[in-house]
């Protein structure tokens, strides 16, 4: 046996300076986590089909919801007057007469200023391109000059090139799009009203239903929730604090769309705009749906004012204050309060109406806080749906 040599070998007390591959997988800390494939595509599956399910049948969904909601927010009423000794059927009965009624007084009330309006629709677009007119008169700026230079230029080249795109001898032939016509969108727009009085129907008899039915369907889900006495307390502690925040909620929008309309009638007021209540309740109104309704008071507001005062400047002052208006009471007031009273993030609200926005257009807008009021409450009490809930929670 030969020795090894003393050089080759690296000495006894020279400390190594790189570090081994044993001390590195020593020092990496790991975090293992169990992910079941199967488990993760199914969960992406079942949502996907569910969000099919939703917008396929939303002319199930909506009304429903629509009937939930509104049995939710009247339900305390009626039982009110059953305490009182008051028939359930005719309670109910008499408060949706009731509400029906003040609709319709409100609606017929402003039948005259609306027919005023859209007669007075050609004069306001007379008026509008006058001003239009006048204002690039007067304001004849250098962008305006570079514009009508481009323009000229671009009418030169299609010139240019039809000339020697067409062979001699052959006819041009130029496709001219269809006008704008006016019965067509009437058609389209009877259509649609159509169906809005049809599903609105669907929902005052459902409403009836609900109302009248009283705790029949909450004692239906607690003889489901199971035979154990634990399983019926959440079920009922869920109903309740779903009823709860659903009541809480509907106060909000109340208190913000009465806000809104005092907001309105006083800014209105002050600018010298005629009529100026009667586009505060307008407003407190459309200040229910949630976007939309800020956009049509603006623009609404904003003709108005052009008609009466004949100018762009007073008429886009107009619909400003108002845009103002509902921007901060809709964007700052209402994700605060909302999320103060449902205890739920500003951002899950936000994104939550996004959501539902985008899968149902305005009805979803309308119901997708409720939606996720129920979601929240339901999935603070289910073990695997903690997580859920923890997400949507503030």
């Amino acid at each position: 046996m030969t020795d090894i040599p003393a050089a080759d070998a690296p000495p006894a007390d020279t400390p190594t300076t790189e570090p081994t591959l044993l001390s590195l997988e020593a020092q990496r800390v790991l975090l293992h986590m169990p992910v079941d494939i199967r488990s993760v595509s199914l969960v992406v599956l079942a949502a996907l089909a569910s969000l099919f399910v939703l917008h396929w049948a939303k002319a199930v969904f909506i009304p429903v919801m629509f009937s939930v909601l509104a049995s939710y927010a009247l339900s305390p009423v009626v039982n009110w007057l059953e305490h009182k000794r008051v028939p359930r059927w005719l309670s109910a009965a008499v408060l949706l007469i009731a509400i029906l009624g003040t609709i319709g007084l409100t609606a017929y009330s402003l039948k005259d200023q609306a027919t005023q309006l859209i007669e007075s629709l050609p004069t306001a677009a007379q008026k509008f391109r006058q001003s239009m007119k006048n204002r690039t008169n007067n304001e004849d700026s250098t962008l305006e000059t570079v514009q009508k230079a481009a323009t000229q230029i671009e009418q030169a080249a299609q010139e240019s090139a039809a000339k020697s795109s067409t062979p001699r001898g052959a006819m041009r032939v130029v496709v001219e799009q269809s006008r704008f016509n006016v019965a067509d969108y009437l058609w389209t727009g009877t259509l649609g009203l159509i169906t809005v009085i049809g599903q609105t129907t669907v929902v005052i008899f459902l409403t009836y239903f609900l109302m009248l039915s009283g705790d029949t369907f909450r004692r239906k889900l607690l003889k489901l929730a199971g035979p154990s006495l634990g399983s019926k307390k959440i079920t009922l502690q869920a109903l309740h604090e779903i009823a709860e925040q659903i009541q809480r909620y509907l106060q909000v929008q109340v208190l913000l769309s009465l806000l809104v309309g005092v907001l309105t009638w006083i800014a209105l007021a002050a600018m010298g705009m005629n009529n100026a209540a009667v586009w505060g309740i307008a407003a407190a109104i459309l200040n229910l749906i949630p976007y939309v309704g800020a956009l049509v008071t603006a623009g609404a507001t904003a003709l108005v004012a052009f008609l009466q005062f004949g100018s762009l400047n007073m008429a886009m002052a107009v619909g400003g204050a108002s845009l103002v208006i509902h921007t901060v009471v809709g964007n700052l007031l209402t994700p605060w309060l909302t999320s103060r009273t449902s205890r739920m993030s500003p951002v899950a609200v936000f994104v939550g109406l996004l959501a539902w926005g985008w899968l149902w257009g305005v009805w979803g807008l309308l119901l997708g806080i409720p939606i996720l009021m129920m979601v929240k409450a339901i999935c603070d009490r289910v073990d695997d749906l903690k997580p859920v809930g923890e997400f949507l929670g503030s």
